[in-house]
């Protein structure tokens, strides 16, 4: 490498010539059309460019990010968690193990429907949704809100559609569709016109927390009352914003017969029905 007056020579191995030879590319060194080294380290000389540590993130530091990462991708956000991934990847200290599990990740990225999602509901723009499920029946959604949420470890698309038809929800929650993600082998995703909404649909359901668990009970976000009735021992009662009785049902099941629906009268029933159903597969006599 030579310089007029002066020359030095760098012994370095092809792959760091070829990080040199990008650096000198990313910060525009060029001789013509191609990246130059020593326009790279005459800027580094001159103080044109600042040289920073590489190596001095703690663990800790860099295992928050990772996670970090995945509870991005988790809930939707996959542009974000890649800005991380990338930045990760930069770092000299990133633990072996850790390094091939993200660019492994990095190499996986969801499909490019997937990211159109994630997109237009960070823009919180209307969409529609049209794919064709395992038995070739074809389903389109006009999507007015929707949000990635982990229901029992998988990706769910929760969201507000203008379509009702083949939803079994009661009747105020029939606009409300919980779609799995990993089920819809390939879609396509189009802008529409129109408002986005403010949330999905909701009804105020309330349940009574009896004995032990009402002790263990920990109040969610969705709570919009959590205390103690005076007039009884030991039974907490909650009311609580509920936006599938589906995924309601199936959370408060695993606490039967400490957890009772008190009201609407139509999420009670759907408890009910399950119910006595159960009943009938176990040969339970039932009052008729």
């Amino acid at each position: 490498m030579s310089r007029k007056g002066q020359s030095i020579t760098l012994s370095v191995s092809e792959r760091d010539k070829a990080e040199l030879e990008n650096l000198a590319l990313e910060f525009g060194m060029m001789w013509g059309d191609r990246p130059n080294i020593s326009k790279l380290i005459e800027a580094i000389a001159r103080h044109h460019l600042t040289i920073g540590k590489n190596h001095d993130w703690s663990e800790s530091r860099i295992r928050a990010l990772d996670r970090a990462m995945r509870v991005l991708a988790d809930i939707g956000q996959n542009e974000q968690a890649q800005i991380i991934a990338k930045l990760l990847l930069e770092r000299s200290e990133l633990p072996i193990p850790l390094r091939p599990d993200i660019e492994n990740f990095l190499g996986n990225l969801p499909p490019q429907w997937r990211l159109e999602i994630d997109r237009y509901i960070l823009r919180q723009q209307p969409f529609q949704l049209s794919y064709q499920d395992a038995r070739h029946h074809v389903w389109n959604f006009n999507v007015r809100y929707a949000e990635v949420n982990l229901h029992e470890k998988r990706q769910y698309l929760d969201c507000w559609s203008e379509e009702t038809e083949g939803n079994l929800d009661v009747a105020e929650l029939r606009h409300n569709w919980s779609l799995r993600l990993d089920r819809i082998q390939d879609a396509a995703v189009l802008p529409v016109t129109g408002e986005w909404l403010s949330g999905l649909a909701e009804i105020d359901v309330e349940i009574h927390l009896l004995g032990n668990l009402g002790f263990a009970y920990q109040a969610k976000p969705e709570d919009i009352v959590n205390e103690w009735l005076p007039d009884t021992k030991r039974v907490r009662r909650v009311v609580r914003r509920v936006s599938s009785t589906f995924w309601f049902i199936r959370e408060i099941m695993q606490y039967t017969p400490d957890c009772v629906i008190i009201a609407p009268e139509n999420v009670r029933s759907l408890l009910k029905q399950k119910l006595l159903t159960l009943c009938q597969l176990y040969d339970i006599e039932t009052r008729s």
